[in-house]
């Protein structure tokens, strides 16, 4: 959801610039611009004083130039951090028993899951996420499961097996996981 959130907040703010920046930058260098476009030549100003002023007296502007702003500078911070939080965990500390520590590979033990997880009866596809911290990692796993399969059956195989092996193979007290279970949809086919 952030994608889409992303990709259409980056498109609106690039179509605005292009759309005020560019008729501004041709004036500017040079081009003759037709008689609908906001200004009229190179000397031209986008807002004269009185349009610039118009409001400044009345007693809800400020207040409502401040809110906006503000709601605006929220939004921005909260884009960014959305932006820049990472959704995997880059890699897991292994407690070796010395005091040191090793670090794993988030993606290597991501791929350990999913091979495990794909190798129980009845699955079809599995993908897998390492989420939380390097010391407490979690995992979001999706399971493709055949149509026959009991999902049941297919989710304590995977805890039994598949989680139990990755949570002892880090050296973790405790690997929680999140697991979505979809059915394989098939298409009709025609029987003659």
């Amino acid at each position: 959801m952030l994608r889409i959130v992303n990709r259409v907040l980056i498109g609106i703010i690039g179509l605005l610039l292009v759309a005020l920046g560019g008729p501004v930058l041709a004036v500017g260098l040079g081009v003759r611009p037709p008689s609908w476009w906001i200004h009229g030549g190179p000397h031209d100003v986008l807002l004269s004083d009185a349009r610039r002023t118009r409001w400044q007296h009345a007693g809800w502007w400020w207040p409502a130039v401040i809110a906006g702003l503000a709601v605006l500078v929220l939004l921005a911070l909260w884009w960014l951090t959305a932006v820049l939080r990472r959704r995997r965990l880059a890699e897991v500390l292994v407690d070796t028993g010395d005091g040191a520590g090793a670090l794993l590979r988030g993606r290597a033990l991501e791929t350990v899951l999913v091979d495990d997880a794909a190798r129980l009866d009845g699955v079809a596809h599995a993908q897998a996420t390492l989420t939380g911290r390097r010391t407490a990692p979690g995992a979001r796993i999706w399971l493709q499961l055949e149509a026959d399969v009991n999902p049941g059956t297919a989710l304590r195989q995977l805890a039994d097996e598949s989680l139990a092996r990755a949570r002892d193979s880090a050296g973790l007290s405790a690997l929680p996981a999140e697991v979505r279970l979809r059915a394989v949809k098939h298409r009709a086919e025609r029987v003659t």
